[in-house]
């Protein structure tokens, strides 16, 4: 028996992930201003995902209801909240300069009745900001936390334009990043050129990600660009793999550049043996011996 409830998606932090609360019977709608529990205590966040019905296995972890829809009061109080985090911004960054330390800050909130002010920050370091909350504590009267992220999360909060031109996808709509390896670039064929295949942030690009299962797909059972095959008996070198053509160039020992149809390749011999990392040998099947090993 599947366990579901009906929930909402709440955003609580600019591009943050989406954190699911259970219905308390108001009626809320998309962008409506809540008031919920989140892991630093009683905070809010705006509506982003109408009601609808979810697996609790799908969700993950366990649910809390949505508080309240936010009141007037709520409304009044949470701009103050935001002034009083925007304050804090600039008061943490002249703290910083003080206290020496190689952190940016990014971020900053302040939660409903002034219960807590997190404040988001990014260094390459790890760095002792004890000095610092302490500093910042007196200023604010209120516990303060402070909270490290990635150089990806990062750009969420600096904004910024890729390499297309276009915004950056992690500044404007990406909240949560799939794992990315070189793989990802060489599969797509791609020229191993740092900055050709790295963002602002310093990582490979996320978008490496999108279309790196067509790739997978459209280039099974393809040999690789420079892997050396059989073709009609003879050793063949791969030249160019063009996977919108669906064609494979080879030369052969005897001087010939021919070019080959993926189709050659899918329809031919099943026995494929790794001799070494850049060598097949492949057994007859019919008339030709052809590479048909997943690359």
């Amino acid at each position: 028996m599947i366990l579901t409830a009906e929930v909402y998606g709440v955003e609580l932090t600019p591009l943050g992930p989406i954190i699911y609360y259970t219905d308390n019977g108001e009626k809320i709608n998309v962008n409506d201003t809540v008031i919920v529990m989140s892991e630093f205590g009683m905070d809010y966040g705006k509506v982003l995902i109408g009601k609808r019905e979810m697996s609790i296995e799908d969700i993950g972890y366990d649910l809390k209801p949505i508080i309240r829809k936010a009141t007037e009061e709520d409304l009044k109080n949470i701009e103050e909240y935001e002034k009083e985090a925007s304050k804090a911004i600039e008061i943490t960054k002249e703290l910083v300069k003080k206290h020496r330390l190689n952190m940016k800050i990014l971020f900053a909130k302040m939660l409903m009745e002034r219960s807590r002010l997190v404040i988001y920050f990014s260094s390459k370091n790890r760095v002792d900001f004890r000095e610092l909350v302490k500093d910042i504590a007196k200023e604010f009267k209120t516990r303060i936390e402070l909270r490290q992220v990635g150089a990806r999360d990062e750009m969420k909060f600096v904004k910024g334009l890729g390499l297309c031109g276009l915004k950056s996808c992690c500044s404007y709509w990406l909240r949560e990043f799939d794992s990315i390896t070189l793989k990802h670039a060489k599969r797509q064929q791609m020229m191993i050129n740092t900055a050709k295949i790295t963002g602002p942030c310093g990582r490979l690009l996320c978008c490496l990600k999108y279309e790196y299962d067509f790739y997978v797909e459209a280039l099974k059972n393809i040999p690789d660009e420079g892997s050396t095959i059989k073709y009609e008996g003879k050793n063949a070198k791969v030249i160019t793999v063009n996977v919108f053509l669906s064609r494979v160039t080879i030369y052969t020992e005897d001087g010939d550049t021919i070019s080959l149809p993926f189709e050659y390749f899918r329809s031919g011999g099943k026995n494929v043996e790794n001799n070494d990392n850049n060598r097949f040998n492949i057994s007859d099947n019919g008339d030709s011996d052809v590479f048909n090993g997943e690359s």
